[in-house]
C-alpha cells in the first residue's frame, strides 16, 4: 500500500514531507503557482501571463483516480510563510496505458536541492506499482536546466520538431547514469521502495 505521507530528508539535511495533493489543497496549489517566477511558470505551464491558475487547471490537477493520475507535493513543515517546495504529477496515456506523462515544478528558491529528483522517485514508484512502465516528459529546447536534469536522471531524449521529448524506462534501474542526479535518484528509489512497493 502506498503511504499517505513520507517523512524524508533532502540532501542538504532539510527535513521534508512528501504526500499526495487532494482537492482540499486547492488554495495551496494556487498560492504555489502565484509564487512561481514568470520564467518558471512559462517553463512548466507554457503560459507567460497571469499569476492566477485557472479553476479548470486546478480541477484537472487535483482530481482523478490515483492509478491514472497522481500528483504529489514536497513541503518543509517548519516554514511559517509557505511550506510548499514543489509538486509533480503523472497522467496515464489513454492510447498506451503502459506510459504516462510526467511533469514537475519546483519553486525558484528551492531549485537545485534535489526536490525534483525526490518527486521523480516517488512518482516513479507510484506509477510502477500501477503498471506503468515508462514516463514521458516534455520541455522546451531553451530550458537547459531541465534538459540536463532529464538526461542526468536517465531519460533518453529526442526532438519532435517543437519540444524535447524524454522517456524514462521505469523497469530499468540498472541503467541509471553515474551522474550526481542519477546517483541521487538511485538512492531515493532504493530508500523509498522499502515503504512503497
Amino acid at each position: 500500500m502506498i503511504p499517505e505521507r513520507l517523512e524524508l530528508v533532502l540532501r542538504d539535511g532539510t527535513p521534508v514531507v512528501a504526500r499526495p495533493l487532494t482537492p482540499a489543497d486547492r488554495a495551496m496549489v494556487a498560492e504555489g503557482y502565484r509564487r512561481l517566477s514568470p520564467e518558471a511558470r512559462y517553463q512548466r505551464f507554457w503560459v507567460r501571463e497571469g499569476k492566477v491558475i485557472g479553476d479548470a487547471m486546478l480541477d484537472r490537477l487535483l482530481s482523478g483516480k490515483p492509478s491514472e493520475h497522481a500528483v504529489w507535493t514536497v513541503f518543509d513543515p517548519t516554514r511559517k510563510d509557505f511550506p510548499g517546495m514543489g509538486a509533480a504529477s503523472f497522467w496515464r496515456s489513454e492510447e498506451d496505458p503502459a506510459e504516462a506523462e510526467f511533469s514537475v515544478t519546483v519553486l525558484d528558491a528551492d531549485q537545485g536541492r534535489g526536490v525534483a529528483t525526490l518527486l521523480l522517485a516517488v512518482l516513479w514508484l507510484v506509477a510502477y506499482r500501477h503498471g506503468i512502465g515508462r514516463f514521458t516528459g516534455y520541455t522546451m529546447p531553451e530550458n537547459v536546466k531541465a534538459l540536463r536534469w532529464m538526461r542526468d536522471t536517465g531519460a533518453e531524449g529526442e526532438w519532435d520538431g517543437y519540444n524535447a521529448v524524454f522517456r524514462w524506462n521505469l523497469a530499468d534501474l540498472d541503467k541509471l547514469p553515474e551522474t550526481p542526479a542519477g546517483a541521487d535518484l538511485a538512492a531515493r528509489l532504493a530508500e523509498l521502495s522499502e515503504v512503497m512497493l
